[in-house]
């Protein structure tokens, strides 16, 4: 059994994060905060399926303020989860946030510097040391709110919104997305505020996985000891979806590390509350399941005997069993044996090819890089990656990312071959790899604009 990870506590409102608390499950809202009515709605359903915070976009000062109605009306309704405010771009936004939400998500790679382009700055020490002083002037004063209000914070870090700042002194590398959360966190400390979770997402489960791990080694070298929060951002939908999420979230939690976690989904979000608790109550016995499979190893091979009750939970087990194996490349071949449910041949085989191609190791299919969609999003982002993967299913090996917006768009697709991402109310941008291609197409264009692009470069290549 994995000896869990100890971490302080934080407080959000009643509810306490870390130390020898549960591992706690959220998600987020996926419609417009200004929408008390559908906000409402939604934030029932996903408490009512488990889930214990709720969070929800606020892009502006106006979402922020709504969310003083939103959670008046929850609690009048007897729902006293805490509510989290996720603020991008705008300081000032998250000042708002921190008087109505028990709270508040802030991304360190666009909480004061611009939004990434992708271009290379040259900064001498002493221009270096004035950025972080002007991240600590915005910051300051937000802390003391915070302070005032009792509002918790979480630093969530995502690979795919790192500044242009960070990226240009230190690549592209987990120790760059370790020292955009850390810049935050010492500020923090330094503050002595310490209600505070972190969190680095990435798309990428092995930038992931191994990036928190640094990030643990890096807090604990600072004698820091924050509660993490655990997620695998863009992971798409249906089987890839939880796949990916089991091997990255579960690679950490069976070595200890992490103590809330959300999976995301490109679903209605209360649909990714069983998953994730599923996810947790898995752990004791994935932990054991991941010693027997690095046991097992031979001829480079996994070979991993699991059972489930039903299907999905079989998924989970064995994505989360050997995930941190297939991410260290302890072996890149994969062998599962099921005794229950009497999955077929090649049932079974395409479980392990999926958790092959989750773990960044073998690719046998179209990978999809999506985003569940929050009130930024302004396209039916469902009905579009359906429509997408009707059309791509067939082009094995490549990258298609989904995004509903800007703010890890272009980031979170630099490895995909293609991206399309809500760029306003009813118009897409297109991408190859980094470039934008084209621009605020209209909607109902858009898909076929994707698939006549993908077609061209095919054309163009033979």
């Amino acid at each position: 059994m994995s000896i869990r990870r100890i971490s302080s506590v934080c407080h959000v409102g009643h509810l306490a994060i870390g130390g020898s608390n549960p591992i706690r499950i959220q998600s987020m809202a996926t419609v417009d905060t200004n929408d008390t009515e559908g906000c409402v709605a939604q934030a029932k359903r996903i408490i009512d399926a488990g889930g214990e915070l709720v969070r929800f976009t606020t892009q502006g000062v106006r979402e922020a303020e709504n969310m003083k109605n939103i959670s008046a009306r929850l609690k009048a309704d007897g729902y006293a989860q805490p509510l989290v405010a996720d603020v991008h771009f705008t300081a000032h936004t998250a000042d708002v946030a921190a008087r109505y939400c028990e709270k508040v998500r802030i991304n360190p790679g666009n909480y004061v510097d611009p939004g990434r382009t992708f271009k290379h700055l040259e900064y001498t020490d002493e221009e270096y040391a004035e950025e972080l002083k002007k991240i600590e002037e915005k910051l300051v004063p937000f802390i003391n709110i915070c302070k005032e209000r009792h509002t918790a914070v979480r630093i969530g870090v995502n690979h795919g919104s790192l500044s242009d700042r960070i990226m240009s002194r230190y690549g592209d590398t987990p120790e760059g997305i370790v020292e955009s959360c850390m810049e935050f966190l010492r500020i923090f400390r330094r503050e002595r505020f310490d209600d505070v979770v972190i969190s680095i997402k990435a798309s990428n489960t092995v930038v992931m996985v191994q990036t928190v791990r640094l990030l643990v080694r890096t807090m604990d070298a600072e004698d820091m000891h924050y509660p993490l929060h655990l997620g695998v951002t863009e992971a798409g939908e249906g089987e890839d979806g939880r796949i990916k999420s089991a091997v990255g979230i579960g690679a950490l939690l069976t070595e200890g590390i992490g103590d809330t976690i959300r999976v995301s989904l490109s679903e209605e979000p209360e649909f990714e509350i069983p998953v994730a608790r599923k996810i947790v109550d898995s752990i004791e016995e994935c932990t054991r399941l991941r010693a027997q499979a690095e046991a097992s190893i031979k001829d480079d091979t996994i070979t991993l005997e699991v059972d489930a009750p039903d299907w999905e939970t079989l998924q989970l087990k064995a994505a989360m069993a050997v995930g941190a194996l297939l991410i260290d490349r302890k072996a890149t071949k994969l062998q599962l044996k099921v005794n229950s449910l009497h999955p077929s041949p090649s049932t079974l085989h395409q479980l392990e090819d999926a958790i092959l191609q989750a773990a960044r190791i073998k690719f046998t299919k179209t990978e999809y890089i999506s985003c569940p969609g929050c009130g930024r999003t302004l396209y039916n982002l469902q009905e579009t990656i359906a429509r997408i993967k009707a059309a791509t299913s067939h082009l094995v090996g490549l990258k298609i990312g989904i995004m509903g917006c800007i703010v890890n768009g272009p980031g979170e697709m630099a490895d995909a071959d293609y991206g399309y991402v809500g760029a306003g109310r009813g118009k897409i941008s297109l991408y190859r790899r980094k470039e934008c291609v084209e621009k605020n197409i209209p909607e109902a264009e858009a898909v076929d604009r994707l698939l006549e692009l993908i077609a061209n470069d095919k054309k163009q290549e033979k």
